[in-house]
């Protein structure tokens, strides 16, 4: 067994499009004394990432959704690549990330072993598929020296499905990924600002605009909120629905949804965006009817905006509000109390404007990035004080020709 680089960190993601959640936190390990490695999938916003955060970054190709063969060329290049970096610590996220990573830093006897979980996929599932990706999820928890929960009740939800041990799980504060609170805050947006934008997307000056922010697919509720939108037109004529996201392939929406989203000139499509933090400030309310989550980014994001939430009593999501006072909470699946959660803000502008100020203040007490980056730093360094020092020298002076490796990289 190879010896580790020590303060060496191998951050490891499935999707090239996962590192834009990174940002801050590379740069804050390098303060902090760690050398961070990224991996993950080919793509554009890998390339993109190391290089602004100035720091390496691996390409090993992994597919999202289940593929066996590939899955075990990906495992076994994953393997020979770890061997050659010896990081002192893995962090895993994502499940295929969590598994095939995990699976390789234990082969390759990584003394510390992160699993960050994210979220829970078959709590949606059925049948065969769900028996798959409990098994997945399973060994990927078995492999990892600790599993990082971005909950306390995705925490307690692993457990009760006998993923993980209680003694093996931990949560950083009160959960969630931070939030960059000088971005998000509709203080630094001029009047001139929002109306441009209201103008170049086709909102109307008065319309009031309850606002979604995630990928259009079934978990998230998609279904729901179009039924509660419809539902609200009736009492609210000139409402409008602001998506911000797109529809995808995986866990689709059904056909007669998708309809309805492309031919109402009352939804507002702009697409992905770069940088959603200016559209929070065009909206009267966030609306996020999901199924499950991990910890939704987005809720705390509309909050640090100083926007009401309205979602659900899911997994990760019953977390990311105080029900009540910086959001209300509503059943999975239910499109009628949805609907009357949203007509109650709508309906109650010093209410609306009551609660987004709390959720604003919650946000700021608990959920800034740099308490979170600083609770993920301290569990680094406790698991690292847990393994012997190692005389090896780093990975920049040991594997220089690393990042031009053409077979890892492909």
């Amino acid at each position: 067994m190879n010896s580790s680089n020590r303060n060496t960190i191998l951050l490891a993601v499935t999707s090239p499009m996962s590192w834009v959640f990174y940002k801050g936190l590379i740069s804050h390990l390098r303060i902090a004394g760690f050398q961070p490695i990224l991996l993950s999938s080919p793509g554009a916003n890998l390339s993109a990432t190391a290089e602004e955060e100035r720091v390496p970054g691996i390409a090993v190709p992994m597919q999202r959704e289940i593929a066996l063969l590939k899955d075990l060329i990906s495992l076994w290049k994953l393997y020979r690549t770890i061997r050659r970096i010896r990081p002192e610590i893995v962090d895993a996220s994502t499940p295929k990330a969590g598994l095939l990573v995990g699976f390789a830093a234990w082969l390759a006897g990584v003394p510390c072993r992160v699993y960050s979980l994210n979220g829970l996929r078959l709590e949606t599932a059925r049948g065969l598929k769900r028996s798959i990706l409990w098994w997945t999820e399973w060994l990927a928890c078995a492999c990892a020296s600790r599993v990082l929960c971005v909950s306390p009740s995705l925490r307690e939800r692993a457990i009760s499905l006998k993923l993980v041990p209680r003694e093996k799980v931990v949560v950083l504060e009160k959960g969630g990924s931070g939030v960059n609170l000088e971005r998000f805050t509709t203080k630094n947006l001029e009047s001139t600002e929002v109306k441009a934008l209201r103008y170049r997307i086709g909102i109307p000056v008065d319309a009031p605009v309850v606002g979604f922010v995630g990928r259009f697919v079934k978990d998230k509720g998609i279904r729901q909120l179009t039924e509660a939108f419809e539902i609200l037109r009736k009492t609210h004529s000139e409402l409008r629905l602001l998506l911000l996201g797109d529809f995808e392939a995986g866990n689709p929406v059904d056909g007669d949804v998708r309809r309805y989203i492309e031919s109402n000139a009352a939804i507002i499509r702009p697409g992905f965006v770069s940088d959603s933090a200016p559209y929070y400030a065009l909206m009267n309310i966030l609306a996020l009817p999901t199924y499950r989550e991990g910890f939704p980014q987005v809720s705390l994001e509309a909050q640090a905006s100083g926007i009401p939430v309205v979602t659900t009593t899911a997994t990760g999501a019953v977390d990311s509000v105080i029900d009540g006072v910086t959001g209300i909470l509503v059943p999975v699946g239910n499109s009628n109390e949805l609907a009357a959660a949203i007509d109650k803000l709508l309906s109650d502008p010093k209410l609306c404007s009551r609660i987004g100020k709390a959720g604003r203040e919650w946000v700021e007490c608990d959920f800034s990035t740099e308490i979170i980056w600083g609770a993920k730093i301290q569990l680094y360094r406790e698991l690292i004080s847990q393994t012997p020092s190692s005389s090896q020298p780093t990975w920049d002076e040991a594997n220089l020709d690393m990042h031009n490796d053409a077979e890892i990289r492909g």
